[in-house]
């Protein structure tokens, strides 16, 4: 006899990636049709060579690669994060209000441990990133959708409407998963001023700050000397430095948050991997560059799903940056039948608004989010191409 699961575990929805890679698996693509893969923002490349072979090096003559370590990271990691974000957002920020974790949703998963019990309330911009969804459904934790205003961006005056005294913190997405938005600085700011008075945390995803388009400092957040009393920041070297396999992500927080964030990394993970810093660390001293001509690469295909959906009839780009478009289509029906039909017609994966949005949100079954890093500016305009061919019925 099976004992009963979890509540929360079963009530939470499954990955949506991993769906999507089931829609795929039981698909006959058209006859003459590649796969446009355009369902997950994750590298396929490897990391480059010089970064590889500092990997090797250390695997095979670095013992202490393979060992145990810190619960917050290797010294000189944090050390690093602290000197360059420092420099970068023109803040103070100490090797110790740094932690490094397995991977940025570890590092949400950890913050959120430290702020959120059963019965209290996050509230997330819709549309949001599933895992954070995820991870306050299997915790019991309310999240709470902020509807944007144009262009994708949230507006703190909308956001202190849903506050209650359950609420614990605001989660944003800068540049934004799945929106592509980039919140200005003064979006930022607002938050941070709204959260400060009402004694929650703000939380600010930037997993794609390697990846916006905007030269320099794109907000003040770390400028304001007490940024620890109401700031937490998350960011991954996966995208950048192409390490997603490696899993190595930080959180930026107050010393006392690392105090009980340690007491959650030392539960579930002991430590970070090893070569994951090692190769983290390399690629901050030495890939500067290398991570500049990525960032053009992503801001050249951006502008290629611009130029390709603007030609496209029946479809509106509602936001685009980072490694995303995110896009209303003119099909009737529920997003995950025109996801999988897509598919089926023109050999396109790409997911529906549904798992983006609030179930039961009707406006969502009219959205596509594009994951356009991984195709060129060739493959965008065959992706456009195709998509003008789909004879789907239309609202």
């Amino acid at each position: 006899m099976i004992r009963p699961l979890n509540p929360a575990m079963a009530a939470t929805f499954a990955p949506p990636v991993m769906e999507a890679h089931r829609w795929r698996a039981s698909t006959v693509l058209p006859a003459g049709l590649s796969l446009i893969n355009v369902s997950q923002a994750a590298p396929t490349d490897v990391p480059p060579l010089p970064l590889r072979q500092a990997i090797a090096d250390a695997a095979l003559n670095l013992p202490a690669a393979h060992l145990y370590g810190a619960v917050l990271g290797m010294d000189e990691l944090r050390a690093e994060i602290a000197q360059q974000w420092s420099q970068a957002y023109a803040g103070q920020i100490t090797a110790a209000q740094v932690a490094i974790t397995q991977g940025c949703n570890q590092a949400f998963c950890a913050v959120l441990a430290t702020l959120a019990a059963p019965g209290d309330e996050v509230i997330l911009t819709v549309p949001w990133y599933f895992n954070h969804k995820m991870w306050l459904d299997m915790q019991g934790v309310k999240a709470v959708p902020l509807t944007p205003g144009a262009g994708l961006i949230p507006e703190a005056e909308a956001a202190a409407r849903l506050i209650t005294d359950r609420t614990r913190a605001i989660v944003l997405v800068s540049p934004n998963n799945p929106g592509g938005a980039e919140y200005p600085a003064e979006t930022m700011a607002a938050f941070r001023d709204l959260c400060r008075a009402r004694g929650i945390t703000l939380i600010v995803d930037e997993t794609y700050r390697d990846f916006d388009s905007r030269d320099g400092r794109v907000h003040d957040l770390f400028m304001d000397p007490d940024w620890s009393d109401v700031l937490v920041q998350l960011y991954s070297f996966s995208k950048a430095y192409r390490l997603t396999g490696h899993r190595v992500g930080a959180i930026v927080a107050s010393e006392a948050r690392m105090a009980e964030v340690e007491k959650f990394l030392d539960t579930v993970a002991i430590c970070p991997g090893q070569l994951g810093q090692i190769a983290a660390l390399w690629g901050m001293r030495n890939l500067g560059p290398w991570v500049e001509g990525e960032r053009q690469e992503i801001l050249n295909r951006r502008r290629a799903v611009e130029a390709a959906m603007a030609d496209l009839p029946g479809w509106e780009l509602m936001g685009a940056g980072a490694f995303f478009a995110y896009a209303r289509h003119p099909f009737a029906g529920r997003g995950p039948e025109i996801a999988r039909a897509i598919l089926a017609q023109q050999g396109i994966l790409m997911l529906p608004g549904t798992m983006f949005n609030p179930e039961g949100a009707a406006e969502a079954h009219g959205q596509m989010r594009i994951a356009f890093a991984n195709c060129d500016a060739a493959g965008l305009q065959e992706m456009a191409s195709r998509l003008a061919r789909l004879t789907l019925t239309r609202r």
